[in-house]
């Protein structure tokens, strides 16, 4: 038995040690975010672009590590547990979805070309929205770390 917990506590305290990394990349993402929604000169587009560049990178590194190794964990670790975390994820994952789709599109209007002062305009009420979007992402993401992941922690050291 205590093998047995030795064993999970490795293997899942690997999967924290990811989300860790993950949410520190979150925290990345939201400094750019504020950075670039706090300008307010939308005639400097070179500049601008650079910024949302960057932004974007950011971004798409954040939902491509959620969508290939943090959920891909979370849900591996609701099978081993068979405590309904699965059928709570099948819920939820299909409006992260969603979400990730909005950032693939924010992140898709940069497509190398130049950007007049309109298309930096616009940018930033979509950059707005998006904001929301990301908003209630973290929202979903936390709370499947809390139900997937930190439940069975607990149960770990309980062992």
């Amino acid at each position: 038995m205590l093998e047995n917990c030795r064993n999970a506590t490795e293997r899942w305290g690997g999967v924290s040690e990811l989300i860790d990394r993950w949410l520190k990349e979150r925290q990345e993402l939201l400094v750019q975010y504020c950075n670039l929604s706090g300008e307010s000169d939308s005639s400097e587009t070179e500049a601008l672009k650079a910024q949302m560049v960057s932004f974007c990178e950011v971004l798409v590194d954040y939902v491509s590590t959620g969508h290939f190794e943090i959920y891909e964990q979370l849900v591996q670790e609701a099978r081993e547990f068979n405590d309904g975390g699965v059928e709570l994820a099948a819920k939820v994952y299909p409006r992260i979805e969603e979400t990730t789709e909005a950032a693939l599109n924010f992140n898709d209007r940069l497509d190398g070309g130049e950007l007049t002062e309109g298309d930096v305009k616009a940018l930033f009420g979509e950059l707005s929205k998006l904001g929301e979007i990301l908003e209630t992402r973290f929202e979903m993401e936390d709370f499947l770390i809390e139900h997937l992941h930190n439940v069975h922690a607990a149960k770990l050291e309980s062992v």
